[in-house]
């Protein structure tokens, strides 16, 4: 995947690494908003512990715009489809502001389900539908999804009763009435043509900023946040979250024997966690997505520099 006309700027990376500093700088030069793509910043409340870093999108006394950080409670679960179209939404509006689309964040899937444009569909529930479908034969089924989806080449999707009801009601939501509208908005949908910057570090510099965040964060307050979420949600709602969530609930739950067990724990988890997230980023490189590097200087002011020489060589405004 290659720059042509570029209409969006992705800064991508894994935790730790300086990015929203580094947003923030590029988003006030070039006078952007910022968008974030991040799974659990979108959501209220979880500040500490998903690292929101409010506090540095001020640049000189001004606010950088952001936008889909604070947008849901923990009472709905956010996920790629809603990340996606929530993207797509806010690339229109500030389009049509005449303003330039700038995506910031370091969640993998969200990052690629708009570079590369997942086709995304969401099925309703239709649990009638589910009890007539249930009733029938495993090879009746079967035979169904086959007039459906000929080309279907994975047979052994054909072997599991749940799997072959499921498939067949996507199938069956995209010859619909709404499964059709919802095909034709997939494409109207705008066409990104992203120019793609990464940032990391070497390993133990990485390492060793995910140890002293991790710290900040809890003398900041980071385990009182959990504490004071779990007023209002069970322990196993903040534990789906991961990381900081499920191991500092799993702490104030005496699952975890000692705080700095906890801590132990914990910085080991967003190693991997990182290290995940790197995975990631090579598996979009090989699937075609052009992600230029900048160097792994320690010095976010000279990876700021040289994200600025990127821009104005590919954007064609700069």
């Amino acid at each position: 995947m290659q720059e042509k006309n570029v209409n969006c700027v992705v800064l991508l990376g894994p935790t730790a690494v300086g990015k929203t500093a580094i947003a923030v700088r590029l988003a006030d030069k070039f006078g952007w908003d910022v968008i974030s793509a991040d799974s659990r910043q979108v959501y209220k409340g979880l500040d500490l512990g998903s690292g929101k870093d409010l506090s540095e999108y001020f640049v000189n006394g001004r606010q950088i715009p952001y936008h889909l950080i604070d947008i849901v409670t923990l009472d709905s679960e956010y996920n790629v489809f809603c990340f996606q179209q929530d993207f797509y939404r806010t690339f229109n509006s500030l389009k049509a502001q005449g303003k330039f689309a700038f995506v910031a964040g370091g969640t993998g899937m969200y990052l690629d389900s708009v570079v590369r444009g997942y086709n995304l569909l969401t099925v309703p529930e239709n649990f009638e539908q589910k009890k007539e479908l249930e009733e029938k034969s495993l090879e009746e089924l079967g035979a169904m999804l086959l007039s459906l989806k000929p080309e279907l080449h994975n047979k052994s999707d054909l072997a599991i009763k749940e799997r072959v009801v499921k498939a067949l009601q996507i199938e069956l939501f995209k010859t619909s009435p709404e499964g059709i509208k919802a095909r034709s908005e997939l494409l109207s949908r705008p066409k990104i043509e992203p120019l793609v910057i990464g940032t990391t570090l070497n390993r133990d510099e990485l390492y060793k900023n995910i140890e002293i965040r991790l710290r900040q964060r809890i003398q900041e307050g980071m385990i009182d946040e959990v504490e004071n979420l779990h007023k209002q949600y069970s322990w196993e709602r903040l534990e789906k979250l991961g990381l900081e969530y499920r191991l500092v609930s799993f702490y104030l739950e005496g699952k975890i024997s000692s705080k700095e067990e906890m801590e132990s724990q914990l910085c080991a988890s967003i190693r991997h966690f990182a290290k995940r997230q790197e995975t990631w980023f090579r598996g979009m490189e090989r699937k075609g997505v052009k992600i230029h590097w900048l160097p792994r200087e320690t010095s976010k002011e000279a990876r700021y520099f040289s994200a600025v020489e990127l821009i104005e060589k590919y954007v064609p405004e700069f």
